[in-house]
């Protein structure tokens, strides 16, 4: 109990720490404008303007948790440590363990924190939004049902970017035990990116040579498969994403976090802090 207590401590301060930043109302504000001019822009889409506002707030959500995560850990963990602040909890009796575990809960509260008001403000422009469009193409059909399955159907993407999201806090928080915040944002970019390209690549055949198709699956193994998560055009489609398949990403996710935290422990152990 008294570990649980001592992490409990550390994420509450942690989330505190992270919503109380410039950079958290900055963040919020520009995602918040980002959901609304989605809205009122046209897309010139011939009639899907609601599917290219689902896919623009998705991925508006995405990137901005991914800065607000990375960020957060970079301040509250990297900072701390080069600062000479992170020894005088540690003096208390709090472990290593419980301040890595208690940074990533922290991280991830604030997030979720973050999440709320910007996942209610783009529901609540797809409500607006497919009345609008029906008038648009000069249908006459619209009921309320209508925006109603536009935002159950978006649901499942949120959920999804929630979970990459928690995946690439915890490679964050074990990269900023050892590196400082530029370094951390410009690997978890990286890794963002090569997640979310190599195994595409792998499983489409399209690496012909051997050494690179080896490589490349070695990567695909070693990173996080951010491809998984990646339902934006089921979503903007209406298409319908299986439970099973959100609750074997939350497994993933389980896996993959517990992983990424367990090598932060590695890194941290030793760590000089004085």
């Amino acid at each position: 109990m008294k570990g649980f207590a001592g992490t409990r401590i550390i994420a509450v301060a942690t989330m505190k720490e992270a919503i109380r930043q410039p950079f958290f109302f900055l963040l919020l504000a520009i995602a918040l404008v980002l959901m609304v001019l989605n809205t009122f822009l046209p897309f010139f889409s011939l009639g899907d303007d609601v599917k290219m506002l689902k896919d623009c707030g998705l991925a508006t959500l995405l990137i901005s948790g991914l800065l607000l995560a990375v960020w957060t850990a970079s301040q509250s963990i990297s900072a701390e440590i080069e600062g000479k602040t992170a020894i005088t909890l540690l003096s208390k009796p709090i472990n290593r363990r419980q301040f890595i575990v208690g940074k990533y809960l922290g991280i991830l509260m604030g997030v979720f924190i973050f999440f709320v008001p910007v996942v209610i403000m783009f529901l609540a422009c797809i409500y607006y939004k497919v009345p609008y469009d029906f008038r648009e193409t000069a249908r006459t059909n619209y009921v309320a049902a209508h925006s109603l399955i536009e935002i159950v159907q978006v649901l499942p993407g949120i959920a999804l970017i929630f979970m990459e999201v928690c995946i690439l806090a915890a490679i964050s928080v074990a990269i900023s035990t050892r590196m400082p915040m530029v370094v951390n944002m410009v690997a978890c970019l990286a890794i963002f990116v090569v997640g979310h390209l190599t195994p595409t690549l792998v499983n489409s055949g399209a690496l012909q040579n051997e050494l690179v198709d080896f490589f490349a699956r070695l990567i695909a193994t070693v990173l996080p498969a951010l491809e998984v998560f990646n339902v934006q055009a089921a979503v903007a489609t209406g298409a319908p994403v299986p439970g099973d398949y959100l609750g074997w990403s939350a497994v993933y996710t389980l896996a993959y976090s517990v992983a990424a935290i367990l090598l932060a422990f590695i890194l941290f152990e030793d760590r000089d802090l004085a």
